[in-house]
């Protein structure tokens, strides 16, 4: 008996320990929109703290993982780590913006990006895109 009270301890101890690992936030966790669909214009939008990765390292990984998904007309401001691009997927000739800026949080980096859609579109999966810019900071 005393043995099985003990592994229901260890169990329970472990079990508190884990907590704060599952507790961390995700990009979703920020992940929000302004906007009514199809009748004004829509942001998303959606932030990450990186405590261990550098500015400069995070703005460098964030920007090539704009580069890979295809954004054009990427204008780049690496000294005050500002990216901003334009994509245009609904065949209108109307671009989406997406607006990234990296900055010091602490020792790390904060991680804050845009996606914004003109009235009468709408986006698809921006929350899975947007994060996936937004993770590349710590990748």
């Amino acid at each position: 008996m005393g043995s099985m009270r003990n592994a229901f301890v260890y169990a329970a101890i472990l079990s508190t320990l884990a907590l704060p690992a599952a507790a961390a936030e995700t990009c979703r966790d920020h992940y929000r929109s302004e906007g009514t669909p199809m009748l004004q214009a829509i942001t998303y939008k959606t932030w990450m703290i990186f405590p261990s990765v550098s500015p400069r390292a995070a703005f460098d990984r964030v920007t090539r993982a704009v580069l890979a998904e295809g954004f054009v007309g990427v204008h780049v401001e690496k000294a005050l780590g500002t990216l901003t691009a334009q994509q245009e997927t609904s065949g209108s000739g109307r671009p989406q913006t997406l607006r990234v800026v990296v900055r010091k949080a602490g020792a790390g980096s904060r991680v804050d990006a845009l996606f914004m859609v003109q009235a009468g579109q709408i986006g698809q999966d921006v929350d899975q895109n947007l994060c996936r810019i937004v993770d590349a900071a710590a990748q």
